[in-house]
């Protein structure tokens, strides 16, 4: 089951542990004029979700570029980092934890010029 939200939602809501929760960045959160503050944030919310033994992924979109930033938990239970978007050959991105792969391109139709 997938749920969208355009509001916070907690990753625990309603006692149903949560396995990918994907953000948009809003231009504030990715800021490059205070990059201490914008990392600081997202490291503290990062190292909270990765608490979590549900969460097997987390996803932060850009809404700036087209770039799309997956954090995933190995078997080894370490995280690790995979970039989509930021080479000229990258088409599409995959969500391991739902086994769904798509197109960059649609998922900023009609969002980035």
């Amino acid at each position: 089951m997938i749920n969208l939200s355009i509001k916070p939602v907690s990753l625990m809501e309603n006692n149903k542990p949560r396995t990918l929760p994907v953000e948009v960045l809003s231009e504030s959160t990715e800021a490059y004029d205070s990059p201490e503050e914008t990392l600081c944030e997202r490291g503290d919310k990062f190292a909270d979700y990765r608490q979590l033994e549900s969460l097997q992924e987390y996803v932060l979109v850009s809404a700036k570029r087209r770039r799309v930033e997956c954090f995933r938990r190995g078997e080894n239970g370490l995280w690790f980092l995979q970039g989509y978007g930021e080479l000229a050959s990258d088409r599409t991105f995959t969500l391991e934890s739902i086994g769904f792969t798509g197109e960059l391109a649609m998922l900023y139709e009609d969002a980035i010029a």
